[in-house]
């Protein structure tokens, strides 16, 4: 029987989508950082239904090294259902997750590794100066408080998917099979001991695939998945409204008994009832999503789908 070779030391986890521009140097600088650590290292490349030459770039290079694998989704899934589809692959005792547009710089991975060796299960890189416009920045830092408020989870805008992680931390992150996936807050939720380690940002020339649309629902998405925040913020401003309403009732009581009005509101009355309306609907809408989200899981429907992978899967 053929024996099967040893597992690699090291992992390297990317998901790609729309590359072709950074593919090359993405993957040479991978090359020339994972040689001088210790062991043996596996690249796994996952083109997350690109529409331009990303996946021919790949297969390109997985021909030529044995140390690079690629896989293909039948479709754009998504950057998170991409990560995974890549652990789902990936063989190494350690696991670094980084993004492929460079703005997590391959470098990197050394002082992420020499860190880990430290003792600790996870070392997530943290963005010191980042290179993005001021607004980019405010926007994140915004979205991420909010996010942290609504999730009841701290959400650091300085720290992504990019990091090294032991393989016993992947390994509880795979039997995480939710349909919302994202990954950091996966990896906060797996515990074991984990730590951040300041690392220099890169700049990208390719355009951010994640607009504020896809962000907001991304935070959605999130929100609804891992935190029941909304549904006690709901009975909250429920109650709220119902106190000031018992306290503008015994107002208005008191001022008819006092024979201070004399032709009850109209406009009032619409208005109150709008308003209320509008709260009872808001209400149902998040009871709503949770029960979207609720069936959703239950039809339990693959995370990915394969379209194709490099020969030596």
């Amino acid at each position: 029987m053929p024996v099967s070779p040893p597992a690699p030391l090291l992992s390297v986890v990317s998901p790609v989508y729309q590359a072709e521009q950074v593919l090359d140097e993405l993957i040479g600088r991978l090359e020339a950082t994972l040689a001088a650590l210790p062991g043996s290292y596996e690249i796994i490349l996952v083109d997350d239904g690109s529409t331009d030459a990303s996946w021919a770039g790949i297969c390109r290079h997985a021909a030529r090294t044995p140390q690079i694998r690629g896989l293909r989704l039948s479709r754009n899934f998504g950057q998170h259902h991409a990560i995974t589809a890549g652990l789902d692959l990936c063989q190494g005792e350690w696991v670094v997750v980084l993004d492929c547009d460079l703005q997590d710089q391959p470098e990197e991975i050394t002082r992420l590794w020499d860190k880990a060796q430290e003792g600790y299960d996870a070392v997530c890189a943290r963005r010191g100066r980042r290179t993005d416009s001021a607004f980019t920045v405010w926007r994140a830092r915004a979205f991420y408080a909010v996010l942290s408020y609504l999730t009841g989870q701290t959400q650091d805008p300085e720290v992504g998917n990019f990091g090294i992680y032991h393989r016993r931390l992947i390994a509880t992150v795979r039997q995480l099979r939710e349909s919302t996936r994202y990954f950091p807050t996966m990896v906060r939720w797996a515990g074991f001991r984990q730590a951040t380690l300041p690392v220099q940002h890169g700049r990208s020339e390719r355009p951010t695939s994640y607009s504020l649309g896809r962000r907001l629902q991304l935070a959605l998405d999130i929100m609804l998945s891992y935190s029941d925040k909304p549904l006690r913020l709901a009975v909250y401003f429920g109650l709220l409204l119902a106190g000031v309403a018992f306290g503008l009732g015994v107002i208005m009581l008191i001022r008819a008994l006092r024979g201070q009005i004399v032709v009850l509101g109209y406009a009032s009355l619409i208005v109150s009832l709008c308003f209320f309306s509008g709260v009872l609907i808001t209400v149902l809408g998040v009871v709503g999503l949770y029960v979207g989200k609720t069936f959703e899981g239950v039809r339990a429907r693959p995370l990915y789908v394969v379209a194709e992978g490099t020969p030596r899967l």
